[in-house]
């Protein structure tokens, strides 16, 4: 598919022209689907750039949040009204910071991973479920950039232009496979899922950090992560575009003492990283000259997580024993149903589950326990039986 039926519209960006979208889409009829747009890989953060949505009887808007960053009226005047999104986890949280929060929602690409899609972008469902093929070049550009080209918003015009009538045929299949309390039970959870928790420590997220061993080299990717984020936020650029992860590891790695020294290395060798080599050095020293005591841990910040993996056959051996049982269980539910194992449960809970599972294992005490890790009753209903059996049998 190469053009939207009704051609690409005009952006919004006036409130005169928002204000008749608004009217529009009030009137019209059904779902409306929904995308967003954001500049990934090219702007600090996760703000969105462009809104689409389109409804029967009201066609298809493309609306600039920079220039009309409000749009509470656009959400009040679909109160009740199914939104469809592909991956809403993703446009959920920046629609949010505009005004936009959903009634209800059905997410295309959770239903796919549900149904058992072996491929759930948007492209490759829309193929599946329609026979049509959607042109997806244009999805990793700057959605910053202004004026829009008249390409891109083609292009997300089209990502909004099938979404309800998908909608309707995965609607369909869930129903037929047993699995539509299951979707809307997710979909809710998506819906109403609260904002990620800040993480203690974001720059141990760097890339290649495994390669680092030692607290004081540690304590080098901190400062030079936290030097970047600085630059990034004032520069509104992503932070990896300031700084790649691999320049700061390899400085961490080496410990420069001297700028010379630091553009040396050849991750620092770009035009743009040794125009601020004196900023990044001066991080490294900083970090240099920290006391012992103030040091990051070596172990990483405490938490409630059970420990690696890896460890527990040496830990607790009953422990690992239960979650090698619960796999099993997961396997074959996962076989039984044809839906993915990390969307039967989330890989987190299971293990939190094997390795300081409830005192008493009856099917309550488990229920109980999935319940308070945020399962969904469909989950704890499917799920909390066999689990029960499971552990037990191990821990015997």
């Amino acid at each position: 598919m190469l053009e939207p039926a009704d051609g690409v519209p005009d952006v919004i960006d006036t409130p005169a022209a928002l204000a008749a979208a608004i009217a529009a889409f009030e009137a019209g009829t059904g779902p409306v689907a929904v995308d967003a747009e954001r500049a990934s890989g090219y702007r600090y953060g996760q703000r969105t750039y462009l809104v689409q949505l389109r409804r029967e009887g009201a066609g298809t808007a493309l609306i600039d949040p920079v220039a009309l960053p409000d749009l509470s009226g656009l959400s009040r005047a679909l109160v009740g009204v199914e939104w469809v999104l592909h991956a809403a986890s993703q446009d959920l949280p920046g629609l949010a910071e505009q005004g936009m929060h959903p009634s209800r929602v059905f997410d295309t690409e959770l239903a796919a991973r549900l149904l058992g899609m072996e491929r759930v972008g948007l492209a490759a469902v829309v193929a599946d479920t329609l026979g049509l093929g959607l042109a997806k070049e244009h999805s990793a550009v700057d959605w910053s950039t202004r004026p829009l080209p008249r390409d891109w918003l083609r292009y997300a015009a089209l990502d909004v232009e099938l979404l309800v009538p998908v909608r309707e045929v995965l609607a369909d299949r869930l129903a037929e496979a047993g699995k539509a309390v299951w979707a809307a039970e997710e979909f809710e959870a998506e819906r109403t899922a609260p904002p990620a928790p800040v993480r203690a420590e974001p720059w141990r997220r760097v890339s290649g950090l495994h390669a680092i061993h030692d607290a004081r080299r540690l304590a080098v990717v901190r400062s030079l992560w936290e030097t970047r984020d600085h630059n990034a936020r004032q520069r509104d650029i992503a932070p990896g575009r300031v700084l790649p992860d691999r320049a700061i590891v390899a400085a961490a790695e080496a410990l420069p003492r001297s700028v010379p020294q630091l553009v040396g290395l050849p991750a620092f060798s770009g035009k743009g990283t040794r125009r601020r080599a004196a900023l990044w050095q001066a991080a490294i020293d900083r970090a240099l000259a920290l006391p012992d005591a103030e040091l990051p841990s070596v172990r990483g910040p405490r938490t409630d997580a059970p420990p690696p993996i890896r460890a527990w056959s040496d830990r607790d051996p009953r422990a690992a024993a239960r979650l090698t049982a619960a796999r099993a269980v997961m396997v074959a539910t996962s076989e039984a149903w044809q839906t993915p194992v990390e969307n039967l449960l989330q890989p987190d809970l299971l293990r939190r589950l094997c390795w300081s599972p409830p005192p008493t294992l009856d099917v309550d005490s488990v229920a109980a326990a999935l319940t308070a890790g945020g399962a969904r009753h469909w989950q704890v209903g499917l799920l909390g039986e066999p689990l029960t059996q499971a552990l037990r049998a191990a821990t015997a």
